[in-house]
């Protein structure tokens, strides 16, 4: 008598406690796919500031960074400078570029106000990496760039990264400061802490090839919050099923 009083009574806790730990389960699934459409609006935004910039008339670099807001919050800002490339002091990325691999050449600008900026010339092919391959793009003359802000790395992005190594002038992700450190510019001119991809305007000679900037913002958003909502979905099915069955009994 005992045992047919205490089995339904515990069998009864048993879906309470379901119950609870599925809505629970539940409502976290619906502040995830919530969560997601938030993010979602505003990768869409980001997206749509980001493609009008890049479309916008290029300014000076200086009118740029007097403009106000950080240099992460510039990215992709079309900007124009001007000097004289250090070419003994270019830096080589390892980088792919339409299926080839090779490198971008980072090479430090010297300016009228005293200072460098390196610029992402553009890629050259991996036999091409040693200057003396490619000597007519070793321009003496003043130049003026055009191309857009970006903004360096403050840690390198993913484990799956090798290390830079700075002695072999080998750079897998950006890192200004190791650039400018292994670079042997001269400690009385700074270097900013920045970088300029050059346009597409072809170099002597062909090499390096500008025009190199990959927009890389992707938005998966709208597939992370279908996903939770349909588990959300799901979720509900199953706790419908499990209450429908109780109140069958």
């Amino acid at each position: 008598m005992t045992d047919d009083v205490i089995l339904p009574r515990r069998g009864r806790l048993a879906v309470v406690l379901a119950l609870i730990v599925g809505a629970v389960a539940f409502a976290t699934l619906l502040m995830l796919g919530n969560w997601q459409v938030q993010r979602l609006h505003w990768k869409e935004a980001l997206l749509a500031t980001i493609e009008a910039r890049i479309h916008a008339e290029p300014r000076p670099l200086d009118e740029v960074l007097s403009s106000g807001p950080a240099i992460a919050d510039l990215e992709y800002t079309p900007v124009t400078l001007e000097g004289v490339f250090v070419h003994a002091a270019e830096r080589h990325f390892f980088a792919t570029w339409k299926g080839a691999s090779g490198f971008f050449i980072y090479t430090p600008l010297r300016r009228p106000q005293g200072d460098h900026v390196f610029v992402n010339r553009g890629f050259v092919p991996y036999d091409r990496k040693d200057p003396a391959t490619r000597p007519q793009s070793l321009v003496e003359q003043p130049v003026e760039i055009t191309g857009l802000l970006r903004a360096p790395l403050v840690e390198k992005p993913s484990s799956i990264l090798p290390d830079n190594d700075p002695s072999k002038n080998l750079f897998y992700w950006k890192d200004i400061r190791a650039m400018a450190d292994s670079s042997g510019l001269p400690d009385d001119l700074p270097v900013l802490g920045l970088f300029a991809d050059a346009n597409e305007a072809p170099n002597p000679g062909g090499l390096p090839i500008g025009g190199v900037t990959i927009i890389d913002q992707p938005n998966n958003h709208l597939q992370y919050a279908v996903t939770w909502y349909g588990l959300a979905a799901a979720l509900a099915v199953v706790l419908g099923i499990m209450l429908w069955r109780n109140f069958r009994r």
